[in-house]
């Protein structure tokens, strides 16, 4: 009687601690670690999506014109309960060194880019040349952090940029005709040979759930 009694408290304890480990494995929160940006000039973005939306038949929804900018640093990730402050704090002590890196003259251009699941597809302008190596620096920073966590780095051959609008489904073909369309179009006139803007960068923040964590802020100076 009494070894009976003990094998269904061995037994009841195994399937406390086997729910636990299951419940454990679903305590996920997404995780994204981006680099705020604010407004630049947006009279020349605005006239440009307008022109793409009238050429084509899809329907744009405008994504970052009414607000700070923000540029990816890493992959959205989902990440367990347990890692969170390890993960915060080393971001903290990795990116904190990119705090002089205050003002950057970043040169971009429009590009078409689709997520991973080719849910949607995403009308963005792209970091090139100027910003392009301290953006990156940065990136290779959260690649390190989320290593060591055994989390997804970011893409082999990084492409900051700045999505602005967004259409349902994987329509990238047909975007980056209209875009190149566009493009050709409007250089004549300059007006895209000119996308250049001086940029400040306020800081970098890690969103966990609904949660957001300051990283560091950009010196002032």
């Amino acid at each position: 009687m009494y070894i009976s009694q003990v094998i269904k408290i061995l037994e009841f304890f195994s399937s406390i601690s086997k729910c636990h480990r299951f419940a454990l494995s679903f305590c996920l929160f997404n995780c994204v670690v981006p680099v705020h940006i604010p407004p630049a000039p947006r009279k020349e973005m605005a006239l440009f999506l307008n022109k793409l939306a009238s050429l084509d038949e899809r329907k744009l929804e405008q994504v970052a014109l009414g607000r700070e900018f923000h540029i990816s640093l890493g992959r959205t990730v989902p990440i367990r309960v347990h890692q969170i402050d390890s993960l915060v704090t080393m971001l903290r002590q990795k990116l904190q060194i990119q705090r002089r890196y205050g003002y950057i003259y970043i040169l971009f251009k429009w590009e078409v880019f689709v997520n991973d699941d080719q849910t949607r597809t995403f009308v963005s302008i792209e970091v090139i040349a100027a910003g392009l190596a301290e953006i990156t620096k940065q990136i290779q920073a959260v690649n390190e952090v989320y290593k060591l966590h055994n989390l997804p780095e970011f893409y082999k051959d990084p492409r900051p940029h700045i999505s602005v609008a967004w259409a349902l489904g994987d329509i990238s073909n047909s975007l980056k005709k209209v875009v190149e369309e566009e493009r050709r179009r409007s250089t004549f006139g300059g007006s895209l040979q000119k996308c250049i803007f001086t940029s400040k960068f306020n800081g970098i923040e890690c969103r966990i759930g609904n949660k957001t964590h300051k990283i560091c802020k950009f010196s002032e100076e």
